[in-house]
């Protein structure tokens, strides 16, 4: 057997990149290794619930994955704060009747990066969003990207900041949109 396949093989898996969760700092011991990989578990988590609790139009539950002095970004467009958060969806969306099943729309967060340090972390992920075509079938209808702050607030992962970029349409072609709906269609 050739020697140099081994060699070559553990090469290679050293030069590829490793998962963020295998990453923690260097020289770091097994609780801090594990505390890193639920660290950001509970970040992906918080990713997901997002888009989750936007579809479900949950206001309540999305509102609370802000931090107190959470901010929502969209081109100059600020919301800060739980309160303020939860006004601007039922802006967007009206306010939905008891027992609301949303089958008009749905987001898909993918390409998640975590940077995590201490009780603050970065992400950055992309977003696309589905709607109802006239046929009724799903078509994709905004195309994003998100960058993220995030701190561990009372225990718990939140948004710190959360700017939302429209990629396609652009934010002027979405927003045109956005300004042309009515809440709760």
């Amino acid at each position: 057997m050739n020697r140099a396949i081994p060699a070559l093989a553990a090469l290679l898996a050293a030069a590829l990149p490793q998962p963020a969760f295998a990453r923690p700092a260097d020289g770091a011991g097994m609780e801090q290794q594990l505390r890193h990989a639920e660290d950001e578990l509970a970040i992906r988590r918080l990713l997901i619930d997002y888009a989750w609790t936007q579809d479900a139009r949950d206001f309540a539950a999305y509102a609370a994955l802000f931090a107190r002095d959470g901010e929502w970004i969209n081109g100059g467009t600020v919301h800060k704060g739980p309160a303020d958060i939860r006004k601007m969806l039922d802006g967007i969306y009206g306010t939905p009747a008891a027992g609301y099943i949303n089958r008009e729309s749905f987001h898909i967060t993918t390409n998640i990066e975590i940077d995590i340090d201490g009780d603050r972390a970065t992400a950055r992920s992309r977003h696309l969003l589905f709607t109802r075509g006239p046929d009724g079938r799903p078509r994709a209808t905004l195309a994003g990207q998100y960058r993220d702050a995030l701190i561990r607030e009372d225990g718990a992962w939140k948004f710190l900041r959360r700017v939302d970029t429209p990629v396609m349409p652009t934010p002027e072609e979405w927003s045109r949109i956005m300004h042309a709906r009515k809440p709760g269609q």
